[in-house]
Order: structure tokens, then C-alpha cells, then sequence
């Protein structure tokens, strides 16, 4: 028997998976505890075919009382109305109990209506589903399900195997269909309707009737697949999402086919496409994916994707380490603020999720499991932002344990000690601010182009996570081996963006090139932007072979050292335009902070830029 349970927020719908559970089996002998009335009107109930169950909230929402079930609840649980009257729910169906809780409990505190989906699969196949209506009206607590069975007749033994083989087959060829285009006319056949649910229309010939059904969020996707079947490609395999007339999301995996001529223009395409919304196992990539694969493996330091919405939540492996509790158990309410130690702390936090202001940023020691003795020193970062037309928010937690431990047992030892806990919070603090400003600037000038962002924030968060892994054992912040962290850095980029594009990354680093944390930050970051460029300039044919960004970093002299960044582009038609673009005037921000001097140069097989810098600069610790 297993549950999940998954929010939809296009649909604003709680979805619940049940697999392999016998209805029968939720339900259990319970004591009646409580009287309840009679429902006045069950026989007219007990006619209609939708489900009336009706609860009564008990000890502030945190249980309910069955007052009635619908005869088909009843019937398919093997159970008797005066079994279940005047129990509480969590007695007599734990199971119903542990999905429906939650729900039940936010309708009687807002007065809210409330829907969910069930989908019942047994031997991994969709047996039944019941779209679910929760409201709340007379005191009580009302659900209004609708019940759809997939199977209408029994089968015998002897049937039942001829029955799945022949149900099987049928049911994989109606959510699956094909088309082809050929001189602009389209033509669909009958999966492709079973896929979007609704029949022929006279129109439909002359334009895409399924890409016209994709979510917003996917139609930069369709646009990227058609350009690249467009330019020679002859095939993409994909898997989109849309939303049909009738409102049901989707997920459809497409296999795309395109034929060319001789002298490479294009004759037909042809399409493939699969309904695979309910194959749980399938995993779909979207652009957060990649934010939060750069954290996969750092345990210290978490992102938080919409840490403000407690039903649709992302957070990194780091998250759920600090708190000591696996993803499968969490449940991301206000319930966590418990176990901060701090009131002060406790309150800002209540002001921010409030709306007080847009911004958050302190420091808190953590009771894990709400254990007196077992303490976490963490840094939280919080933004609220606008985007579009909605709010979203972006977040990072740090744990600073071992630090703050480390600064207590060196602080007896040596007095200097003291102001190593406040240089790294200082460091962390920082680096998001950078981080958080560049991604302010970005949402501004790419608004449109939320894949540029995404490409930028993989890099910075890389790089800033390389530095703040690296530098979290050491208390030496002066003499950092630049080579290593430059190894580190060109291995992200080849994994985030060189095998995807096609572009190779080398560098040539002085061996015995050491920097303080002061110069090494912004010159990481620099590199970082003049990469970005790159990339975004010198290549605009992502088909062209052998691309490469070449780094040479070498020391001039005892305090200066170089840096000479090249790539085999296109070179630059127009060098005044390029230099006043948004990545030039962050490079300049940062040339600025790091005390050095850019310029930009043409060479023979591409465009270049040389940076001087100091090799050491004031090591000071603010406030």
C-alpha cells in the first residue's frame, strides 16, 4: 500500500495517488464516541450518484467526526452507516484520515472550498478516480465526490488474464497518437483527440492543435524544438505540458520528425506523441531543476525555490540534512518555527511571512527534533519578488555549526580567533547580496528571456558554492590556491553549459598564484560574467564545431597578476555596443571592487579581454 500527494498548482487541486489498496482495508472497528442526528434527506442521498460525506470538526479542526458517508463509500468499504457515524475519522479510517486531514482542517479555518483529485491504481493500472469537492456549510464539513471506474464489469478468473492483455493495449493506443504537416496542412489521427479530449474540428487542418494547448511555462520549450527541427535537425524528443478545453493538465512525451531535401528544405514533419501524465516514475526537467542539482551534494549550505508557499516547495539536500528530517517526511508549515530558539528571531520571521517586507536576513540556533541539546547555528536569506504577475520567493539556509564551534575552541587558545564565526557569516552574507543583486538587475533586462537567467544563476551559484565549500575547513583566508579553484570551476561549467553547447574550456593557472578571499571572489565572479558573454556572443551558431574559451592567469610581478580570456567566436561587428550591454556593465562593477583594469581586444580567430589585477588587497572584517 503506498499514498502520495502532490499539489497542482495550475489546476489548484491536491492530488492523491493510491496504489494497491483495498478500499475495505481503510476502514476499521471503532468505538461510537460521539451521537450525531440523523441526516435529514438520506434516501433522496442515497439516489444521486455523487458521494455526500459529511464530518463534523471536532477539537479545533484537529479531528472530525463522521456524521454520514455516501452509499458508495459505504459499499466499496464493506461497511454499514452505523459503523462509522459518531466516530472520529481518525479512528475509523487512519488512511482516509492521514490524506484527508489537512484539507478538511484549512476548509473549516478559511471557509474556503477546497478540491482534490483521487487516482486508485491497482497491479499498476488506473483503476478508478473521484474528483472531490470539500466546502464547508452549516457547521459542517462537506464532500462532494464524483466516482469514475474504469472497469464497469466483473471478470472471472478464467477472464481476467485475456481482459488485462486486451485492456492494456487499448488503453496505451487511445493516449497515443501521430500527425503530419506536409505543404501546411496538418493532419491528426483519432489518440491525438483522445490525448487533448475533445473531437474534429472543421479548423483543425491548419493549425497545431496540441501545441496551442501548452502551459505558458512550456512555450519557450516548443519554441527552442521547432527552431532547432527548422535548421536541419531531423529529429527532438520531449516531454511538454498542456491543459485541455476541459481543464486537465497533461504531460505529453513527443517524438518529432522532420524531412529534408537535397537542398536542405524542408518537405514534411511528422510527430509521435504519448499521454504519460500518469507515470510516476517519469522524470521531468524543468529549469529549477538544474538550481537545484548545483546543491546535489553541498550539505551545508541549501536553496530554497518558493520557501513562502507551504504546498508547492523546492528545497536542496542541504535543507532537509540540517534539519535532520528526509523529504518524504517533511511538512512545510509554520510548525517549524518551534524549534528556533531565539523569540526575537521567531517573531521577524512571523512579521516576514505576514508580508512586513520583502526581505530577510538573520541569524538563529536550531533545536533539531526540538531537542534542548542538540543545536544548529544557521544563516537564513529570504526574498520575496515579483514576476510576471505573481509573487515568488527564493531562499538560503546555512549551517554554520561547525564554524561556530570551531570560533569557540580556538577563541580560548588565541584572541585573534574571535573574529572568525563573524568573517564567515560576513562572507556568506555577501556573496548572496552580490548574488541577489545581479539577479534584481537580470529580472529587469531579460524579462523575456528567463533561459539567460537561469544559464547566469547556474554559473554564479557554481562558482560561489565552489569558493564557499572550499574556504569553510580553513581559518587562512589570505593564501587560497587560485588553480584549484579554477579547475573546480571550468569542471561546473563543462557539466552546466560546455556539453550542452558544445564548447571546451581551458586554462592555464601559475601554480603558486595564492589570493585572499577579497580578490578571489570578484575575480572568480569576473570570470564568471566574461564567460557568460562569451558564450552569449562569439558563438550565436550553436552547430558550429570546436568552440573554445581559453584562460591564461599568470603573475606580472609580486603584486600583479593577469588575466587573458579568449574565445574563437564570430569576433565583434559593433565593439561600443557590446560594452555598454548589461554583462559588460556588472564586469566593470566588479573590475572596479576587485581595483583593477579591463579592456577588451580583437584578435585574429576572435574577441579577448585582459584584466590586471592587485594580488592582495586589505583583508578587514565590517561590523
Amino acid at each position: 500500500m503506498r499514498i502520495e500527494k502532490l499539489y497542482r498548482k495550475l489546476e489548484d487541486i491536491i492530488e492523491v495517488r493510491m496504489y494497491d489498496i483495498e478500499e475495505q482495508d481503510l476502514y476499521q472497528p471503532a468505538p461510537q464516541e460521539f451521537d450525531v442526528p440523523a441526516f435529514p434527506f438520506e434516501t433522496t442521498l442515497n439516489t444521486i450518484t455523487n458521494d455526500i460525506d459529511v464530518f463534523i470538526p471536532h477539537n479545533d479542526g484537529e479531528d472530525f467526526i463522521v456524521h454520514r458517508l455516501g452509499l458508495s463509500a459505504l459499499l466499496r468499504g464493506h461497511v454499514k452507516a452505523e459503523d462509522v457515524a459518531g466516530r472520529l475519522l481518525s479512528k475509523v479510517s487512519p488512511g482516509f484520515y492521514e490524506v484527508l486531514a489537512e484539507a478538511l482542517k484549512e476548509v473549516y479555518q478559511t471557509h474556503k472550498t477546497v478540491k482534490m483529485r483521487f487516482y486508485y491504481h491497482y497491479q499498476e493500472k488506473l483503476s478508478r478516480f473521484s474528483n472531490v469537492t470539500i466546502l464547508y456549510d452549516m457547521d459542517k464539513l462537506i464532500l462532494v465526490s464524483d466516482h469514475r471506474d474504469n472497469r464497469e464489469h466483473k471478470l472471472t478468473s478464467s477472464d481476467e488474464e485475456k481482459y488485462d492483455e486486451k485492456a492494456n493495449l487499448i488503453e496505451y493506443f487511445s493516449q497515443t497518437g501521430s500527425y503530419y504537416k506536409i505543404n501546411d496542412k496538418y493532419t491528426w489521427t483519432q489518440g491525438i483527440y483522445n490525448i487533448i479530449n475533445r473531437s474534429r474540428e472543421e479548423n483543425d487542418e491548419y493549425y497545431n492543435i496540441v501545441f496551442d494547448l501548452v502551459i505558458p511555462e512550456d512555450r519557450p520549450l516548443i519554441e527552442k524544438i521547432l527552431k532547432i527541427l527548422d535548421n536541419g535537425q531531423s529529429s527532438y524528443e520531449a516531454v511538454i505540458r498542456i491543459k485541455t478545453d476541459d481543464g486537465y493538465l497533461k504531460y505529453i512525451e513527443v517524438n518529432l520528425y522532420s524531412k529534408f531535401d537535397e537542398d536542405g528544405s524542408l518537405i514534411s514533419r511528422y510527430g509521435l506523441m504519448k499521454d504519460v501524465s500518469t507515470e510516476q516514475n517519469r522524470k521531468i526537467t524543468r529549469p529549477v531543476d538544474f538550481l537545484l542539482k548545483g546543491f546535489k551534494n553541498n550539505k551545508k549550505l541549501a536553496l530554497m525555490i518558493e520557501p513562502l508557499n507551504t504546498k508547492q516547495y523546492e528545497f536542496s539536500e542541504g535543507f532537509y540534512n540540517l534539519i535532520e528530517i528526509p523529504p518524504s517526511e517533511y511538512s512545510h508549515s509554520r510548525e517549524v518555527l518551534a524549534n528556533i530558539v531565539e523569540d526575537e528571531v521567531k517573531l521577524k520571521l512571523i512579521e516576514f511571512l505576514d508580508g512586513s517586507n520583502d526581505e530577510l536576513n538573520v541569524n538563529f540556533t536550531y533545536k533539531v527534533h526540538g531537542d534542548e541539546n542538540y543545536l544548529k547555528n544557521c544563516d537564513l536569506y529570504i526574498e520575496r519578488f515579483e514576476f510576471g504577475t505573481e509573487i515568488h520567493s527564493i531562499g538560503f539556509l546555512t549551517d554554520l555549526t561547525e564554524e561556530y564551534q570551531k570560533h569557540l575552541e580556538l577563541v580560548e587558545a588565541n584572541e585573534h580567533q574571535k573574529v572568525l564565526i563573524k568573517e564567515v557569516h560576513h562572507r556568506v552574507k555577501n556573496n548572496l547580496q552580490v548574488l541577489n543583486s545581479f539577479l534584481n538587475l537580470e529580472k529587469r533586462a531579460y524579462r523575456d528571456k528567463p533561459s539567460i537567467i537561469i544559464d547566469h544563476m547556474q554559473s554564479r551559484l557554481s562558482s560561489l558554492a565552489i569558493l564557499h565549500e572550499k574556504t569553510y575547513n580553513t581559518t587562512d583566508f589570505k593564501n587560497i590556491n587560485l588553480k584549484e579553484y579554477i579547475s573546480d570551476q571550468d569542471s561546473q561549467l563543462r557539466s552546466l553549459i560546455g556539453l550542452r553547447d558544445g564548447i571546451e574550456f581551458i586554462s592555464e593557472v601559475d601554480d603558486d598564484l595564492n589570493l585572499t578571499i577579497e580578490v578571489i571572489t570578484p575575480l572568480l565572479l569576473v570570470i564568471d560574467e566574461l564567460t557568460m558573454n562569451a558564450i552569449k556572443h562569439a558563438f550565436p551558431d550553436k552547430s558550429v564545431p570546436d568552440k573554445k574559451i581559453f584562460k591564461r592567469i599568470k603573475r606580472i610581478d609580486a603584486e600583479t597578476g593577469k588575466l587573458t580570456l579568449k574565445d574563437n567566436g564570430v569576433g565583434i561587428d559593433n565593439p561600443e555596443k557590446i560594452t555598454k550591454n548589461l554583462g559588460c556593465e556588472i564586469i566593470k562593477n566588479l573590475t572596479k571592487q576587485l581595483d583593477g583594469h579591463i579592456e577588451l581586444y580583437e584578435h585574429e580567430n576572435g574577441t579577448g579581454y585582459k584584466l590586471t589585477f592587485p594580488l592582495d588587497m586589505e583583508h578587514t572584517i565590517e561590523g
